[in-house]
């Protein structure tokens, strides 16, 4: 068997290429306009949140399904006496990761996005947690704007937090 090297000329032109083609197929969905209205995705992560949640709008009839199936959102188990809220290990981990750099780059696009992170950080929260909080703000946010196409609104979702910090 032969092994053909490739030089790191040729596979850097091959990554552009492939970024170039992926951001002209992204920029043709119906949903690519919603997706970029969102703090913090540019075009090569919003495809890449797409991807991993499809177009099918019948797919997660609410946000929690969503929320669950990328596994920002907590886990509750309860019996009569005890009660523990821990996070899920059963997740898309391609769309968490992506959520994770969403959320991280949210932090300087988006003032509210910032308040938020900084308050759940004040209140205990380590870096993952406060992130994942905000990731699942976000899902939220974008099951409701791809359900009613609308573009997302920073003084409607971060409205308390962005009065407060004024």
């Amino acid at each position: 068997m032969a092994v053909t090297w490739v030089s790191g000329d040729a596979c850097g032109q091959a990554a552009d290429d492939l970024a170039e083609a992926t951001d002209a197929a992204f920029h043709q969905h119906a949903d690519s306009e919603i997706l970029l209205s969102f703090p913090g995705l540019g075009p090569l992560l919003a495809a890449r949140v797409l991807a991993e949640i499809g177009d099918d709008r019948t797919r997660f009839a609410e946000a929690r399904a969503l929320k669950s199936y990328a596994g920002s959102a907590p886990i509750t188990r309860a019996s009569g006496k005890k009660r523990f809220v821990g996070r899920r290990f059963v997740k898309n981990y391609r769309l968490m990761n992506a959520g994770f750099l969403w959320a991280f780059s949210a932090l300087q696009a988006s003032p509210g996005a910032n308040a938020r992170y900084r308050r759940r950080r004040e209140h205990g929260d380590w870096h993952n947690a406060a992130q994942r909080h905000l990731l699942n703000r976000f899902l939220g946010q974008l099951h409701h704007c791809l359900q009613t196409r609308q573009h997302f609104d920073e003084r409607g979702a971060f409205a308390p937090l962005l009065q407060a910090s004024a």
